[in-house]
């Protein structure tokens, strides 16, 4: 009878699939107008997963995509076979044919690559829906999914701007593995890197990037010349390290602003160095950013922090040697009027706050002239703070960032050495790390051919013995938004993703 039932569900979905796809065609083929939805998809759980690790549990988490334009990816639930996720996504301008692709991963700190569970398709109709993950051998049920969608009608502009995330504007916190010894996360921040995906950025740049500045003689050790793809490589593996999603990210999700306030927090200390007890402030910090032109993530990190030693460019190891960005340079936050007049005894949510960001990057050296639109970006997405937009040659940029760092040594304990990366005596580098990460990849390559030797034998074992109750590890080799490395320490179509990922 359960196999009576299995062939029935899987008869019903190839059907619902092929009418999908038909009317897909039919559309085309007679030019029709097909329907554009805002959607507002709930993730909600799911369970019966099968275990995936020696303790009998696994580390769940999925990637969705809708027609491969956009993509999704979640946060990591730690020790269950249950999880229960309620994310949110919501997207714009969607044709009401789409199809929703999820697969379904376990997270393996200490592995190349994460364990795959398996996956599933659905249409983007409203309702609530209960889907079979279906798993790679063949096609065995590896648990259920369950999520709610909202669809109602786009917008006149649906089809200038299609698949347009519109929040919610999540974020992680990753940490360098060269945090170590490290045990206070507010101690990690010069360890730590943020990425935030905010919405709406093709509303203020439309298709406008900042290509990589040719004439910048750093840029040009990474992009150009035989010994740049050595460059390269380095700085993409320190990237892939620094940005790896692990079961020790942290995750958020951004309504208002004092989450905002809390990204920018740190411990106050006194002079010599010693933590105050108390509540911490927002930090007299300057930020190195860029916005991705790949996933069009905002991604940053204190200007000073330490993995940044020894590397070419801070921009590109943030971009992972991008050709372009949507832009770059830095920013800080600042009390009204500026930090020189702050007295520090007023709360911090007693204060109106400003974020102050430029273009000072010379990797990419981004056009001032989309400097306006920065500033719109930013309150579209940070309706509360005042945004200032400056030129890196402006004496007022100058002046509020110098009166920033005066601050910060006077008041809050921080050092000079503090506002360029640096490192204590003996610390490992990222940078090395990173080329360390690169010899391990290497024999990893040559050593592939025995690893898919003995999948393929797995293979042949499952179709010989199809009744065998004995779940297999599948791995599945990462991809571009699942990116991977091997632990140390602790811990080409346009893809617009709308997740902290990877």
């Amino acid at each position: 009878m359960p196999d009576t039932i299995q062939g029935w569900r899987s008869k019903t979905k190839s059907k619902a699939e092929n009418m999908q796809e038909a009317t897909k065609r039919l559309a085309q083929d007679k030019g029709y107008e097909i329907p554009m939805v805002d959607l507002v998809i709930q993730f909600i759980g799911a369970n019966g997963l099968p275990k995936m690790d020696v303790v009998g549990s696994a580390d769940p988490y999925f990637i969705a995509k809708l027609d491969d334009h956009c993509h999704f990816v979640s946060t990591v639930i730690s020790d269950t076979l249950g999880p229960v996720w309620n994310e949110t996504w919501r997207v714009k301008n969607v044709p009401s044919t789409a199809t929703l692709s999820v697969r379904v991963m376990d997270k393996d700190n200490d592995a190349p690559t994460d364990d795959y569970i398996g996956k599933f398709e659905t249409s983007v109709t409203a309702g609530a829906k209960e889907v079979e993950i279906l798993g790679p051998i063949l096609k065995r049920t590896r648990g259920h999914f369950w999520l709610k969608i909202e669809s109602t009608k786009s917008g006149p502009d649906a089809k200038k701007y299609p698949y347009l995330f519109d929040g919610p504007i999540r974020y992680s916190r990753h940490f360098s593995p060269t945090v170590g010894h490290l045990t206070s996360i507010n101690d990690a921040r010069l360890y730590s890197t943020w990425k935030v995906y905010i919405k709406g950025i093709p509303l203020f740049f439309g298709d406008k990037v900042q290509p990589w500045n040719k004439d910048y003689k750093a840029a040009q050790s990474i992009f150009k010349g035989p010994g740049s793809i050595f460059v390269r490589a380095g700085i993409q593996a320190g990237h892939r390290m620094l940005y790896a999603r692990t079961t020790h990210n942290g995750f958020g999700v951004i309504h208002e602003k004092t989450d905002v306030m809390k990204l920018l927090t740190g411990a106050v200390r006194k002079g010599d160095g010693t933590l105050v007890e108390g509540p911490h402030r927002v930090k007299p910090a300057v930020y190195t950013y860029i916005i991705s032109s790949e996933d069009d993530s905002f991604r940053f990190s204190e200007t000073g922090a330490a993995f940044f030693v020894d590397f070419a460019s801070k921009h590109a190891l943030h971009s992972n040697c991008a050709e372009a960005v949507r832009y770059s340079g830095e920013f800080h936050p600042r009390p009204k009027g500026g930090w020189e007049n702050f007295a520090d005894n007023t709360p911090d949510d007693q204060v109106e706050w400003e974020l102050v960001i430029d273009n000072n990057s010379g990797t990419y050296s981004p056009d001032k002239g989309m400097l306006p639109q920065v500033k719109k970006l930013l309150e579209y997405n940070f309706p509360e703070f005042t945004i200032f937009a400056l030129d890196h040659a402006d004496p007022d940029l100058d002046k509020s960032t110098a009166a920033t760092r005066a601050y910060a040594k006077e008041k809050r304990g921080i050092k000079e050495d503090e506002f360029q990366p640096h490192t204590a005596e003996g610390e490992v580098t990222l940078s090395h790390m990173g080329s360390q990460l690169g010899s391990q990849v290497k024999h990893f390559a040559q050593t592939a051919g025995e690893d898919v030797k003995q999948q393929l034998q797995v293979d042949a074992r499952a179709l010989i013995h199809p009744h065998d109750k004995a779940e297999q590890k599948h791995p599945e080799p990462p991809t571009e938004d699942v990116p991977q490395m091997p632990q140390v320490g602790v811990n080409g179509a346009k893809d617009i993703s709308s997740n902290p990922v990877a």
